[in-house]
């Protein structure tokens, strides 16, 4: 029972954050990009700190390493996502998911610099040049094309990768006591309140939102199902099956972001798309390629 247990939820978070990518590519035909971001934002951290004002007794960050975590946490963590609202309304939704496939790596190589317990080895090195060479395979950079948007959309993708990452380590070495949805929560608050100050400063209108019931149904779905729920279920999954079980949510994602954009989309897939993809994954089990082999050890001794 726990299993199946386990396994629906696993399937459940590799759906909901799937789906983001085509939620947001919809989104932006109502929305300018970057106040789609903070709003999305907004009723994200509001919901997810009403439910911590009826679930933990530590709501408020109160020491230096809650505020260590949360500043960091609003501007990178959530704030590093509106490059990813901008870059989306040129770049199809699943090669999207695709580039941010990379995170897991390039957290890594973040947690390498801030963290001085988790230190590369020989092969993580290759794993990292691996998860780049996917990417490049995806930009596939031409000095002749160099104002393409849709090349200027996937590096903007990418930026958002670098700066969540940046953002995902700086929480950690914070080791802030503040309970994790009430610190992303505070965070989306910030983030959101950044995002709304940049997008007046870029000359983004209100006036230009058009409020229809699928732009409304959108943000909901982005904030509650994708920015709620979707996370607090991902943490659920973390504390049952670990860190590296977790992770592979991050390579499931693009599958489902692809078929539905393909399907309610209409978004072509490309063989080079697909082939930067399988670089990514590669990488990123030459990173892990110690953890999988025990994970997977334990698995055969507890069906011998």
């Amino acid at each position: 029972m726990a299993r199946s247990r386990t396994v629906a939820l696993f399937l459940f978070v590799t759906v909901v954050f799937g789906t983001a990518f085509p939620a947001i590519k919809t989104g932006l035909s109502f929305f300018p990009p970057l106040l789609f971001a903070a709003i999305r934002n907004l009723a994200s951290g509001v919901f997810l700190l009403a439910y911590v004002a009826t679930t933990a007794d530590h709501r408020f960050p109160e020491s230096r390493r809650d505020w260590g975590a949360v500043l960091p946490g609003g501007v990178f963590l959530i704030g590093g996502t509106g490059f990813g609202f901008v870059g989306q309304q040129f770049v199809p939704s699943g090669v999207s998911a695709v580039i941010f496939s990379l995170s897991p790596i390039v957290t890594g190589l973040f947690a390498w610099v801030f963290l001085p317990a988790e230190r590369l080895a020989g092969r993580d090195y290759a794993g990292i040049l691996l998860g780049f060479l996917g990417v490049a395979i995806l930009l596939r950079p031409d000095p002749a094309a160099l104002f393409d948007p849709t090349l200027f959309g996937k590096l903007l993708v990418l930026l958002a990768v670098v700066t969540v990452s940046l953002g995902t380590v700086l929480v950690r070495r914070s080791e802030s006591t503040l309970p994790v949805p009430a610190l992303t929560g505070w965070s989306m608050l910030l983030g959101a309140a950044i995002q709304f100050a940049v997008a007046v400063l870029a000359g983004e209108s209100p006036a230009a939102i058009r409020v229809t019931p699928l732009a409304v149904a959108t943000v909901l779905y982005l904030a509650v199902f994708i920015g709620a729920i979707g996370f607090v279920s991902f943490l659920t999954l973390l504390g049952e099956v670990g860190a590296l079980k977790a992770n592979l949510v991050t390579y499931l994602t693009p599958v489902v972001a692809l078929a539905v954009g393909w399907l309610a989309l209409d978004e072509r897939v490309g063989l080079t798309t697909l082939a930067g993809f399988a670089v990514i994954v590669v990488g990123f089990a030459v990173l892990e390629g110690r953890e999988l082999y025990g994970e997977l050890f334990r698995y055969r001794g507890l069906t011998r």
